[in-house]
């Protein structure tokens, strides 16, 4: 019996799943608590477990930016984006606008900046995560490379690219949309 990896990928036709669809499968109880899942170009992506150091990073950028954040800012941790039909990832991270969202999660227009804290998840975040924020307009994305310590910052997205890219290990790092907002990098990185 063929399998899908033995037939050739231009007979392959996949159905992609909208996000009421993800939510109609959550609600049916397909899914636990326990499964970490997210919604990528319509397919669901099972997510990568978070290690400790991972875990020991995003609590220490929670952190920081629930302390420097304005009343008009909310700091979400690894709560839903919904991107368009088709995406709803989880970002570690992501800095929103201070809306009401008890009946939809932020869109793009809402969101100020999306962190991914990556070390096994490293290739999978810059390939696929960074490249979908791009397309869909995220003004400014923090790539932390928790294994090497260096953060890539994404800014400036146009025709689904982002136009900037920089890599920093040192000082001192601000949102472009929150300049109120600092994070020293030696604090990060230290013990």
């Amino acid at each position: 019996m063929p399998t899908a990896q033995s037939i050739p990928s231009e007979y392959l036709h996949r159905h992609r799943i909208t996000v009421e669809d993800y939510y109609k499968i959550g609600e049916a109880g397909i899914f636990s608590e326990k499964d970490k899942v997210e919604l990528i170009e319509g397919e669901i992506i099972d997510m990568v477990p978070i290690g400790s150091q991972h875990a020991y990073i995003l609590n220490k950028l929670n952190r920081v930016f629930t302390r420097q954040a304005p009343d008009n800012t909310l700091v979400r941790i690894q709560d839903p984006l919904r991107l368009d039909k088709y995406n709803e990832p989880e970002p570690d991270l992501a800095l929103v606008t201070n809306n009401d969202y008890s009946k939809h999660h932020p869109c793009p227009s809402d969101t100020l900046l999306v962190i991914e804290v990556a070390d096994s998840s490293l290739t999978y975040d810059s390939k696929v995560k960074i490249p979908l924020y791009a397309r869909h307009n995220i003004p400014q994305v923090w790539l932390v490379n928790v294994s090497d310590r260096i953060v890539h910052v994404f800014q400036q997205p146009e025709n689904g690219e982002y136009q900037l890219k920089d890599d920093t290990q040192f000082g001192k790092l601000s949102p472009s949309q929150l300049s109120s907002i600092i994070l020293d990098l030696d604090i990060l990185w230290s013990s």
